[in-house]
């Protein structure tokens, strides 16, 4: 065998070896989480500004409301708003148990339970996974909040006329 190593070839334990070393499952050390909790924290900042930006909308939406209350494009958006309110709060809680589970596992790391803290681990990474997905939702829905917002407007903008549509509006083609 001394002549296959002086080759270039490698004995067959050292290919397991190494094979093994490479498929071995990652040892989660305490700054894994640690990384993680500025990420959560970050997100959390996020998803309260937007819960403010909506219970600022659902104020303000309250009155147009109590001011004409037959309009139905404010009773399109109310179902809207709350339907993103609900969201919003799965989305902040399933941040917060994400939260919890990566401070779990910093404190089972420190304790030596490894096995333990790889699983609540992935419970945190899985939590925060479905409060972004929650999040990617309650974007598409305001997303088209906003375009009834925007199809209102240009309602108003096609039948009103002045000096400037020959600029914003769109010249139709005429036949010859």
């Amino acid at each position: 065998m001394p002549v296959l190593k002086r080759a270039g070839f490698f004995h067959f334990q050292e290919i397991e070896a190494s094979l093994s070393y490479q498929f071995s499952p990652m040892e989660l050390e305490l700054s894994t989480p640690a990384l993680l909790f500025s990420a959560i924290t970050l997100l959390m900042l996020a998803f309260t500004n937007r819960f403010l930006a909506i219970a600022s909308l659902i104020r303000g939406l309250h009155k147009k409301y109590m001011e004409a209350p037959e309009e139905g494009i404010i009773v399109e958006q109310i179902h809207n708003l709350r339907r993103r309110l609900t969201l919003i709060k799965n989305m902040q809680l399933f941040g917060v148990f994400s939260f919890l589970l990566c401070i779990i596992c910093m404190y089972l790391l420190f304790r030596g339970y490894t096995m333990a803290a790889n699983w609540v681990f992935v419970g945190s990474m899985a939590s925060l996974l479905v409060s972004l997905g929650i999040s990617l939702i309650e974007i598409q829905i305001s997303t088209r909040a906003l375009n009834l917002e925007l199809r209102d407007m240009e309602e108003i903008f096609e039948k009103r006329s002045s000096g400037l549509d020959f600029i914003f509006k769109k010249d139709s083609k005429k036949d010859d």
